[in-house]
């Protein structure tokens, strides 16, 4: 993997205030409610860029992608976007907090050249057309990286940590805590002797996308179609598998809308491939105990290696269902590798989402019947309490994928179901800004969907 050092364009603290304000988690996490959360955090709160609001007088000359034009213009005229006089690596430090248990995430920011998908550069996961567009038309509008494709590589000497470490002793360029309670501290690398080593440690490597597909698909299809030699490279955050912060946390999925939904008659249909188990409760405390028991069950199948889902249909009882046979996907889907065919996530999708409840692959990618809900504190509560108010129908908790299934999937090349994986915590957005040129697309260009419905995504 060839990268390269760089002049970020960074928040200058003396014109913005605490820069730690303007700063975004990735587009995709931002609901509608901490949307509005960060406009009101400060007049410089990156969102406004890589997540504006819309409204319904926007048209070609006026859009969210026009505006995020607009603010970066602006916000470089004005100094509050100052970039840095000399070219660096940027070490990326996250404190975090885990199930009691304190971590350091290290990973380096740096340019790093856009390899179509094979040895080089592997993705994981399947990926939605619709958020591809999106970040495509923002890219056009102002041709920079805001957000950063965040990929693992592996390195036995810890060359790039040895270095970060170092740098950590050094004044952070930006040190803030999140919503979360995630501590973000950024340094630069510019001695051309440690950016040299990290260059050299990297020439070598094969690199996996942890998060961030969307915007190095866009990337690539920039690159081809702008015909900016600066295109060819991208803003990256590279992290080492090997260390111990670096944590995959599951996705569940919550189902709505789905037609003659019937908790027993898919209970009864599990039975045949399945050994479900019932946890059941009559009181809110014995229900907190079911949920307990849930999960612990959840974790012990999962650390011997088998498929297990919770489940959950508000009908006085959590449940686990483990699969009997592994061979059971051999027939559903003959082409795929056994990693493919032995992850939870392709087991629920093929056997239970497309089988037993009718959700084929176009309906799973559309996502009308489906809600994705990361592993955060307070998810498994959250989503409970969807289906007891009605708002959804049944809940399928997962456990998460682990780092030598992830490595199968992307050796055979192939990917996962999309939304397999929660990197935690989230490399957020505007730390490093890189602008590739000032040239920009015209108005008449920007935000439109049909213009762009022909490129190869």
């Amino acid at each position: 993997m060839q990268v390269e050092p760089f002049k970020a364009f960074r928040f200058d603290a003396s014109v913005v205030g605490d820069a730690g304000d303007c700063i975004a988690p990735p587009y995709d996490v931002i609901s509608d409610a901490q949307q509005e959360q960060l406009y009101q955090k400060n007049p410089y709160n990156l969102v406004r860029i890589i997540k504006g609001k819309t409204n319904s007088q926007d048209n070609g000359e006026d859009n969210q992608y026009t505006r995020a034009a607009a603010y970066l213009g602006d916000w470089i005229d004005e100094g509050v976007l100052k970039q840095d006089s000399d070219e660096a690596i940027y070490a990326y430090e996250q404190e975090f907090k885990l199930a009691g248990k304190r971590y350091q995430r290290y990973s380096f920011i740096a340019l790093g050249k856009l390899e179509e998908f094979g040895d080089v550069v592997k993705p994981h996961e399947e990926v939605f057309k619709k958020a591809m567009i999106d970040r495509f038309n923002l890219k056009q509008a102002t041709s920079a990286d805001f957000g950063l494709v965040f990929l693992l590589y592996e390195d036995r000497r810890k060359v790039a940590e040895i270095i970060m470490e170092q740098a950590s002793f050094t004044k952070p360029l930006i040190d803030f805590v999140d919503e979360q309670n995630v501590r973000h501290r950024l340094f630069a690398i510019s001695a051309q002797k440690d950016i040299q080593k990290i260059v050299e440690m990297m020439s070598d490597k094969s690199c996996i996308i942890a998060d961030g597909h969307h915007r190095y698909t866009t990337g690539l299809r920039y690159a081809e179609e702008s015909h900016n030699p600066a295109a060819r490279f991208q803003m990256m955050a590279f992290a080492n598998v090997l260390q111990t912060g670096l944590i995959i946390l599951a996705t569940h999925r919550i189902l709505y809308h789905l037609s003659r939904f019937d908790i027993k008659q898919l209970l009864s249909d599990l039975e045949e491939r399945f050994d479900v188990v019932e946890f059941g409760f009559d009181s809110a405390k014995s229900k907190t105990q079911a949920r307990q028991e849930m999960l612990d069950r959840m974790r012990t199948e999962h650390e011997n290696d088998k498929n297990a889902f919770g489940i959950y249909a508000s009908d006085d009882a959590f449940y686990v269902a483990v699969l009997k046979d592994p061979r059971a996907m051999d027939t559903v889907v003959p082409e795929k590798s056994p990693g493919w065919s032995t992850l939870d996530v392709s087991i629920l999708h093929k056997l239970i989402l497309e089988e037993l409840l009718g959700l084929d692959q176009e309906k799973q990618t559309q996502g009308g019947n489906i809600q994705y809900v990361k592993d955060t504190p307070t998810a498994i509560d959250d989503s409970i309490d969807q289906i007891d108010a009605g708002r959804a129908q049944v809940a399928f908790f997962m456990n998460p994928v682990k780092i030598q299934q992830l490595k199968m999937v992307t050796d055979a090349g192939e990917r996962m179901p999309q939304k397999s994986t929660y990197f935690y915590p989230k490399v957020y957005s505007g730390l490093t800004i890189n602008k590739l040129t000032d040239m920009q697309c015209t108005v008449a260009d920007c935000g439109s969907e049909s213009q762009i419905e022909n490129h190869k995504f």
